[in-house]
């Protein structure tokens, strides 16, 4: 099969040829219809993520179901599937309180997490060299074996490029502001970055009726497109302090604050912009090795909260189905993300586009 394969980081991906095993117990066997190119995968690229290499990335993807192993049920050839990129192991602690989006096993160990659950490699190259899949995953290739756990079957009516969305920056963003605590209708948000996370948080923060909706970013461009998923004010950072203009916008500051960019500054003025007693959510992922300095007065005296989000701050597979529903009943509209279609050959321009700043987002299609 082919496949597009990181082998040193700062370098482009690979397009070459790879064998590929059969599923094992609990693991299936997908023909890749759709991925997404998340800005994940250019930091991953780029070093700013560390993860072993060799490997296919590609983490938001849609397929059909080939082949399953031994023990697989509810999974049969031919579901259409959205894969979840952290894969459930259904015994940790936190896999059985229904938040799988932490299972301890997926994390382990950074190459476990890119191995299968038995710590081994289910595809290799032409010399026998293992590739590590992202996440247990690997998007990037015609085919991947996947745990069982990590699907969900969906209605064949979803458009491949849809359902590939809702496997990160959908789920990601949408969920990580409907699932938060005791959001009221006629809040206030601000969302710092308007990638194809951001926009979903300014989707997610329109359903729930949220009052003032302001998108910030460095982009004219990207910023006008906010409007398309939500936005009632714009600010453009690189021409005003952000901070001041949401208080002025606010009288005073918003009841919620998203970071979906991942950077030490950002964060600090997702915290500053908030109000007496508002809530700053860090959605995007910084260096792991980044600190951000914060006012301990302001934080106390005003009592405001700062929490992490990740993959939507709740189970990924309940917040997909979710998507998935109100998307086929016309309650969420995500085709307007997809920016452009690239073959696989073309995945170092899509990744391009990324460096360009380009709106939206660009899917692989098989």
């Amino acid at each position: 099969m082919k496949a597009a394969v990181l082998y040193e980081v700062g370098k482009k991906l690979e397009i070459i040829d790879l064998n590929i095993g059969k599923p094992k117990k609990g693991e299936v066997l997908v023909n890749m219809k759709a991925a997404g190119v998340c800005a994940s995968d250019h930091h991953v690229i780029h070093g700013q993520i560390p993860y072993p290499t060799p490997i296919v990335l590609g983490h938001e993807n849609a397929g059909v179901v080939e082949e399953i192993g031994e023990n697989v049920q509810g999974i049969e050839p031919g579901d259409s599937v959205i894969m979840s990129f952290v894969s459930s192991c259904g015994n940790c602690v936190y896999c059985r309180t229904g938040l799988a989006n932490h299972c301890s096993r997926h994390y382990s160990d950074p190459k476990v997490q890119h191995k299968l659950f038995d710590n081994t490699f289910r595809i290799h190259d032409q010399e026998d060299t293992g590739i590590f899949q992202m996440n247990k995953l690997g998007g990037f290739a015609e085919k991947q074996v996947v745990p069982a756990d990590s699907l969900l079957v969906i209605p064949n009516e979803v458009p491949p490029e849809v359902a590939a969305l809702i496997g990160c920056c959908v789920t990601t963003g949408f969920g990580g502001i409907v699932n938060l605590d005791n959001i009221k209708t006629g809040s206030t948000v601000a969302v710092f970055g308007c990638g194809g996370v951001g926009l979903n948080i300014l989707e997610g923060a329109k359903s729930l009726n949220a009052n003032k909706i302001i998108a910030v970013d460095i982009s004219d461009h990207k910023l006008e497109f906010a409007y398309k998923f939500g936005a009632t004010h714009v600010v453009n950072a690189k021409n005003e302090d952000p901070v001041e203009k949401i208080r002025e916008i606010t009288d005073g500051g918003v009841d919620y604050s998203f970071d979906s960019f991942g950077s030490p500054m950002i964060m600090k003025q997702a915290v500053e912009s908030l109000g007496r007693r508002g809530t700053a959510s860090l959605v995007g992922l910084a260096h792991p090795k980044s600190d951000v300095d914060l006012n301990m007065v302001d934080l106390v005296r005003n009592e405001k909260k700062v929490v992490g989000s990740f993959y939507g701050y709740a189970s990924p597979l309940v917040t997909m189905k979710k998507i998935v529903d109100m998307y086929l009943t016309g309650k969420i509209n995500i085709e307007p993300l997809i920016r452009k279609k690239f073959m696989l050959s073309e995945i170092n321009e899509a990744f391009e586009d990324i460096d360009k700043g380009e709106d939206g987002r660009g899917v692989i299609v098989f």
